[in-house]
């Protein structure tokens, strides 16, 4: 092979941020985003034009606890993966971590060949000092029960057109999300909801968490969720109006068919 021939190459990032101060994932003009600040910092590094692509887009003030994205050039040479994320995670500001590099065939995709992605949504029922960033907190008394025996239901295949925000970039995306598991766990002062599916609706999660606190705060009935969960999206139940902050959103975790990420 020449020494002057430029080959493809792509790797498989996994990262974690915060997300803060940024306004979401994808690349925006006269906004701060996550993936802007990595490929400026691949693209200073490799001294090359790169193809970045994450799993999925996070909103504005979203997090991640492992976010993947695949990183592709065209280089003469190759860093070895342990030098890229040296150098990668010594430019990026210090709420962005790249916590793994992998080398990869050229054909992965990180947002085509994911299997399955999950969410974690933090709720606490009390004021918080030093993590008030990273959570929903709740003033009033909920019903832990009833929350959580809602939130059981979600599991199996349901049209979610009552829980997203319509996608001007997906103006034909079908409603009908399979959730393979979704479950409201206690600890402590803590409301823990985890949420895995293929993929999910613009704001889905956010909305159902949402629908979750009116049904612990009484404010909603259980017949009237049920309808909810089955596309009756009825005028007196503004859902929109109810959808959960960003703060208390992380991404957390992306699976694929041939690796399980962490």
């Amino acid at each position: 092979m020449s020494a002057n021939r430029f080959v493809q190459r792509t790797w498989k990032l996994t990262l974690e941020y915060d997300g803060t101060r940024y306004s979401g994932w994808q690349e925006q003009k006269n906004a701060r985003t996550i993936a802007g600040n990595i490929r400026q910092a691949a693209e200073a590094f490799l001294e090359a034009e790169v193809e970045l692509q994450g799993s999925g887009r996070t909103d504005a003030g979203v997090h991640a606890l492992a976010q993947v994205a695949h990183l592709r050039a065209r280089l003469k040479s190759a860093p070895q993966p342990r030098e890229l994320r040296r150098a990668l995670n010594s430019d990026l500001p210090a709420d962005i971590v790249v916590l793994e590099v992998e080398p990869s065939d050229n054909g992965f995709h990180a947002r085509h060949d994911a299997i399955q992605r999950s969410y974690l949504y933090q709720i606490s029922t009390r004021k918080r000092a030093f993590e008030k960033k990273y959570v929903w907190w709740i003033k009033e008394p909920l019903d832990k029960d009833v929350m959580v025996h809602a939130a059981a239901k979600l599991e199996g295949r349901h049209d979610f057109t009552c829980f997203r925000a319509p996608d001007p970039s997906k103006p034909d995306e079908s409603t009908i999300v399979v959730v393979n598991n979704a479950t409201l766990i206690a600890e402590n002062d803590l409301l823990l909801f985890h949420i895995e599916a293929s993929h999910f609706l613009w704001r889905m999660v956010r909305r159902i968490v949402g629908v979750l606190v009116k049904l612990g705060k009484r404010e909603l009935t259980e017949a009237e969720f049920d309808k909810l969960l089955d596309a009756q999206c009825l005028p007196k139940l503004d859902v929109p109006s109810w959808t959960a902050p960003a703060a208390g959103l992380f991404l957390e975790r992306v699976t694929y068919r041939d690796l399980a990420r962490r």
